[in-house]
């Protein structure tokens, strides 16, 4: 049994040996600039914005979980400051759940739930409202004491001040999602919900973008034509982001079960049979999903044909691997996709397909930086430009 395992890590690592070779050339280029900033005063800064960039990606993800379970309509009330406890006991929970029925979701699709059986949605959105809290607390209480410690220089301060107010309308966005799926519907609405996705998102560009700054500062140069090719990708990865909000929000992922054709078809029949045409783009389910195949097959495109163009270029190290990491992670995802789509969108698959996005994006973004900048040759020297 022990050399059928063994055999199979072989063939494992023989088909990924690229992919796997990049990850540890990548991992030995972190650690050495890890080594590089254990010298430098703002280190910790560094540590703070790395790990609020993480517990985003976290948060990110667990927003999908609870999407893909529906339990997100689970708590029918917005208490930023006193929601911070669950129910304590038998009249506490008697109490939400009574407030759960008059919604209707549970009128129309939960009605044969007990107390017993919404604890078991509750739970996930109490604890993707309370992660948020936390990230909130993670990152307002260092800012003040960096701040007053006079650690966030040239401007670091207030951008840092914007992500926090990005954080706080988030969490009101947030609100302003789940309100629109408790009465009327059973579901959110698909533009509060992209919105909320695309919010997310925003911070956590912000957060890993200051984040490179603290750990690899530069001087901005101007865009060569690599680098706004690097951008283009960002931009495509970001929309087809909130192309699966769309999906995710008019529950898109579960027709047209085939690829590479929908149901027989390039187009799908009636892509445009909405009247006004503009919400055919929006709310119907095979464009919807059509669109954002066709984003997801852009990104392979653009990604592959950056490596391509990286070859005779030759960017600094970093830059070049990770252009070869977002090439391979756009094929990676985009098979990830498909699988997700053909099981008609599984828990496993879903969560794992949204985790793709994210470090799809990351590593987009990696490229953006160290393109379009000059690297500066004082380590010591800590610059926000």
């Amino acid at each position: 049994m022990s050399m059928d395992i063994y055999k199979k890590m072989r063939l494992f690592a023989a088909k990924n040996g690229y992919f796997l070779r990049m990850l540890l050339k990548l991992a030995n280029s972190l650690w050495d600039i890890a080594m590089k900033l254990r010298s430098q005063i703002d280190f910790s800064v560094s540590v703070w914005l790395g790990t609020c960039t993480f517990l985003v990606a976290l948060m990110i993800l667990l927003g999908g979980a609870t999407r893909l379970t529906d339990s997100g309509l689970s708590i029918v009330d917005w208490k930023p400051v006193f929601g911070l406890l669950p129910p304590m006991n038998k009249l506490e929970w008697y109490t939400l759940f009574e407030a759960y029925k008059i919604t209707t979701e549970f009128k129309t699709q939960n009605f044969w739930m007990k107390v017993d059986d919404f604890k078991s949605i509750y739970w996930l959105e109490y604890l993707h409202r309370l992660f948020g809290r936390v990230i909130g607390i993670i990152f307002f209480v260092p800012f003040l004491w960096f701040l007053v410690r006079g650690r966030l220089r040239n401007g670091l301060w207030w951008r840092c001040l914007c992500v926090f107010c990005l954080g706080a309308a988030q969490g009101a966005l947030g609100w302003y999602m789940v309100k629109s799926g408790l009465i009327g519907r059973t579901d959110v609405s698909q533009y509060r919900l992209a919105a909320h996705l695309s919010l997310a998102v925003v911070i956590y560009i912000a957060l890993l973008w200051l984040t490179l700054k603290c750990i690899r500062p530069r001087n901005p140069v101007k865009l060569q034509c690599l680098s706004i090719h690097s951008c283009l990708l960002v931009i495509t990865v970001f929309l087809t982001i909130v192309a699966g909000g769309f999906v995710a929000g008019i529950d898109a992922g579960f027709a047209y079960n085939t690829f590479p054709l929908m149901n027989g078809s390039y187009v799908p029949k009636g892509w445009l049979e909405i009247k006004p045409t503009w919400k055919n783009f929006f709310e119907n389910v095979a464009t919807v999903q059509f669109i954002h195949r066709q984003l997801g097959i852009l990104v392979v495109a653009l990604a592959i044909l950056l490596w391509i163009r990286s070859r005779f270029t030759y960017p600094n190290i970093l830059a070049a691997r990770l252009i070869s990491l977002a090439a391979a992670c756009s094929v990676f995802q985009m098979g990830l996709g498909i699988a997700t789509l053909l099981t008609a969108v599984p828990l496993f698959f879903g969560l794992l397909h949204q985790a793709g996005a994210i470090i799809m994006l990351s590593f987009a973004i990696g490229v953006v930086y160290e393109l379009s900048a000059e690297r500066k040759h004082d380590p010591k020297t800590y610059q926000v430009s």
